[in-house]
């Protein structure tokens, strides 16, 4: 799984929260709705959640600990690499010949 990266992370959800907060403070106003609901969605997206609340969950949880750690706690556990298995290649006829 890959992790993106804490830098950005942090600045998403501090553009969320800030988007939150002038929401609540103004909760009809549609074009502060829409960049609240663009900075849940960018989140969402970032942290790989179905929710605005969960990525937002996820993120600070996220910033509090190591990466290893956070796949745990997902239930994300870093697998070992697998190599494909390929077939093995069809038997190579040579053409029929030709009469």
């Amino acid at each position: 799984m890959l992790l993106p990266a804490k830098a950005e992370v942090a600045r998403q959800l501090r553009r969320y929260r800030a988007w939150e907060r002038v929401m609540l403070a103004s909760p009809y106003d549609r074009t502060v709705r829409v960049a609240f609901e663009d900075s849940g969605y960018t989140l969402c997206v970032l942290m790989g959640k179905r929710c605005a609340r969960e990525a937002a969950d996820a993120a600070e949880r996220y910033l509090r600990t190591n990466p290893v750690t956070y796949l745990r706690e997902q239930g994300g556990r870093p697998q070992p690499r697998r190599t494909a298995r390929r077939a093995t290649p069809p038997e190579r006829r040579s053409p029929a010949p030709s009469t």
